[in-house]
């Protein structure tokens, strides 16, 4: 799937730009935004980005999730069946990076491809900018349930005043991480995924040495009910890696030569195996512990001394996962047209997220919370990344990302006044149909006639695919210089 475009020329000039500083160096904020990179400050290898998904998947946010599954009244294995499932979702994450290198463009500008100039600026608004602020106050929220608990063990009171400073303190230094961006984060998550999985690996021995292997419901599920928690479940696990539809953004720094099977290979592995294995934990241990209150119940099963440092792993995986959450989102709102430096638009979202993590942390029920926003999103992150995933296999991954730079009228991605139809019209269906099927916040009329079953996440995904194959090519809603005959 590696890009076809012709080699951009080298000059002897290649020395000295080589001598240069990176753009994205660790130590400096990153200079680029949504702009085009150019192959000669291409860098890096693809093993890279499983560090960068592995840091960001072992988090307090799993351990809920893979809790939460046994709570919903599957035995131990058939919640491990969900979260394998579930987490094959990866492969999709993975798909959508290889677009980066071919663009040299972050994912929240290879869109403009789909939906057209204008008609991504709406896209971006809603599922680039909305829902990773929502992801980033839910996991904001997590860290700050933990950050609570270190807080008291250290003798203060968790008192509203000190909640307010905790959640303050936490974004912070998730925002910074965002604002220097693209190098920090590749620096950072090496070290962070090391000392993570080292601190989950006591949580595992721990948790292994009470779990009820043989463990069932008093009253276990069957026929409608056992088919309606098996796919809600399916679809908790798979939120996760469905909201990275901007994992091109952190591939876009990769040489356009890179192997697109080594892309996606590393993505996804970074994000299955730690994301399997932290979800497994709290099913592990929802089989002996209350998983309704996650830290109280697992303090009962690990040692005193070790509390204070899981405490501090939950903060640390959390800070991890938000820090790409923030970028992206940072990316999202430049993409809507707002004319801001990437710097401060990192911040202005993560503004925004601290105001939505107090709301939920001091009004709302956490658990609940988690569980209704991560399955309503759903009903627009499938059809989204189902079309992204589409448009990438359509045109072997062939994308000119200077072409794609050009938001004028001139722009073969103007299309009719700058939406296209076949990008709309897939996104509009694949919604319209998920939003049919869904059984959470509210019952849509599939999953009423089902008798609960929600398929909101297979219906979004496949409907949204098929449209938008079809009307691509019949409509010429999209620019097909590239498609396959």
């Amino acid at each position: 799937m590696a890009s076809t475009l012709p080699e951009p020329h080298h000059d002897s000039r290649s020395a000295q730009q080589e001598a240069r500083p990176p753009s994205d160096g660790a130590a400096r904020v990153e200079s680029h935004g949504i702009d085009h990179i150019p192959e000669d400050e291409r860098h890096g290898h693809p093993r890279q980005l499983f560090s960068v998904w592995a840091a960001a998947s072992v988090n307090y946010l799993s351990l809920v999730i893979g809790g939460a599954l046994i709570l919903m009244g599957l035995t131990l294995w058939q919640a491990l069946a969900v979260i394998v499932v579930g987490n094959l979702f990866w492969l999709l994450t993975g798909l959508l990076s290889i677009s980066g290198p071919s663009a040299g463009a972050p994912s929240e500008v290879i869109t403009r491809a789909m939906f057209g100039i204008r008609g991504n600026r709406v896209n971006n608004a809603v599922v680039g900018w909305m829902i990773s602020v929502c992801y980033f106050a839910l996991n904001l929220a997590a860290a700050a349930t933990a950050a609570f608990s270190l807080v008291e063990k250290g003798g203060i009171p968790a008192s509203t005043g000190v909640k307010i400073v905790v959640v303050l303190v936490i974004a912070a230094v998730t925002l910074t991480i965002g604002v220097y961006g693209h190098g920090m984060i590749m620096k950072l998550y090496l070290p962070l995924t090391l000392v993570l999985t080292a601190v989950f690996a006591v949580v595992a021995v721990c948790v292994f040495r009470h779990t009820d292997f043989s463990y069932a419901p008093a009253e276990p599920l069957s026929g409608t009910g056992l088919w309606t928690a098996l796919i809600a479940g399916v679809t908790l696990i798979g939120s996760g890696p469905l909201s990275y539809t901007t994992s091109a953004d952190f591939s876009r720094y990769l040489p356009r030569t890179t192997s697109a099977r080594s892309i996606v290979g590393w993505t996804a592995l970074g994000g299955f195996l730690p994301s399997v294995a932290v979800c497994s934990l709290g099913a592990f241990a929802a089989t002996a512990v209350d998983m309704t209150d996650p830290q109280s119940g697992l303090q009962k099963i690990l040692p005193g001394w070790f509390d204070p440092f899981f405490l501090f792993a939950l903060v640390l995986g959390t800070i991890a996962i938000n820090a790409l959450t923030s970028y992206s989102a940072g990316l999202a709102l430049q993409a809507v047209g707002v004319r801001i430096r990437r710097s401060l638009s990192v911040i202005a979202d993560g503004t925004a997220a601290v105001s939505l993590t107090l709301y939920g942390l001091l009004v709302s029920n956490f658990l609940d919370t988690v569980s209704n926003v991560l399955q309503l999103t759903v009903v627009l992150l499938g059809p989204a990344m189902a079309i992204y995933a589409t448009d990438i296999l359509l045109r072997r991954n062939r994308y000119d990302g200077p072409t794609l730079m050009d938001e004028t009228p001139g722009s073969p991605f103007w299309y009719t006044a700058g939406v296209s139809t076949a990008g709309a019209l897939a996104l509009a269906g694949g919604v319209a149909v998920a939003a049919l099927c869904v059984d959470t916040l509210y019952t849509g009329p599939i999953a009423q006639a089902l008798g609960g079953v929600d398929l909101a996440l297979p219906a979004g995904i496949v409907v949204a695919s098929l449209l938008y194959a079809i009307l691509l090519r019949s409509t010429g809603g999209g620019d097909t210089r590239h498609l396959p005959a």
